[in-house]
């Protein structure tokens, strides 16, 4: 596989960095995973957005850009010979060397993409939930990052296993639904959806924006709060979101069936994203 690092497309067994770099020494990095289905990138401005703020918070000196970003993702698809051009993608920024353990800001990172096929028919139609006993640790600042410290999430994934059609759920400290694993949750109790708020502490997820978007757009009425884990059990559908996988239901959360003809909003949500996604374009 043919990856882009640093203004060269080189095979990945030739890609080093250095041993200096603050993203493996201190983990100072953080980065966006998408997909492209026919070359085309859903939200793509989105994710820069979010990955540019990130950018400084962690005093790394860079602005990606959207053009930048889209010649690299057409000349890998290209060297890389992905058919229909539908790939996921995953574009990461290190600090790059730092002079020791400083304030200084980083002004030479490491940029770097890389690319697998993707195959949109193996999204799932729905998942098994899994209330978590691993906590969900809170933000380094003021925010969550989508950054390389990830070990809170690999605990977790070490709970739950390698099954894809399980998505572990984790809870606060104080016992308050948070997200999942690699994903962002919402569910609907009679006529009202509620997603837990960005103060427990999860990441402000690409397609959450644009499921919260939509449902005020449809004219649903959302709340964003602390909710305990009996508020979500009790729930009558529940389903998770993050930006490979669009919007997913969960036919169950432990011992809590969720029927399929109660997801009402879910199947909304779902048929629409899917459908914005195969039919954007740049």
């Amino acid at each position: 596989m043919i990856i882009y690092l640093n203004g060269q497309y080189i095979e990945e067994k030739d890609a080093t960095l250095s041993p200096f770099d603050h993203g493996f020494l201190y983990g100072i990095g953080v980065f966006e995973t998408f997909t492209s289905l026919a070359g085309q990138v859903f939200l793509l401005d989105w994710h820069l957005e979010r990955l540019n703020q990130s950018l400084r918070d962690l005093c790394i000196e860079s602005t990606i850009e959207k053009p930048f970003v889209l010649d690299i993702i057409y000349t890998l698809l290209n060297k890389n010979q992905i058919a229909g051009g539908h790939a996921r993608i995953r574009l990461n920024v290190s600090a790059g060397r730092g002079n020791g353990f400083s304030a200084d800001p980083y002004e030479e990172p490491v940029v770097f993409v890389m690319i697998s096929p993707f195959r949109p028919e193996s999204i799932l139609d729905e998942k098994k939930g899994v209330i978590l006993q691993t906590r969900r640790n809170t933000p380094e600042g003021p925010r969550r990052l989508k950054s390389h410290h990830y070990m809170n999430n690999l605990l977790a994934k070490r709970e739950v296993g390698n099954d894809l059609a399980l998505e572990g759920i984790f809870l606060t400290k104080e016992d308050d639904v948070a997200e999942g694993i690699t994903s962002n949750v919402f569910w609907r109790k009679d006529d009202v959806v509620y997603t837990p708020s960005l103060d427990t502490g999860i990441l402000n997820g690409v397609t959450r924006r644009y499921c919260m978007e939509t449902l005020h757009a449809m004219g649903i009425s959302l709340k964003e709060g602390r909710y305990p884990v009996s508020h979500l059990l009790s729930a009558d559908e529940v389903w998770m979101t993050n930006s490979v996988q669009g919007v997913v239901p969960f036919g169950s959360i432990g011992d809590i069936h969720l029927p399929k003809n109660s997801r009402t909003i879910s199947t909304k949500l779902r048929m629409q994203y899917t459908k914005e996604r195969q039919d954007h374009k740049e």
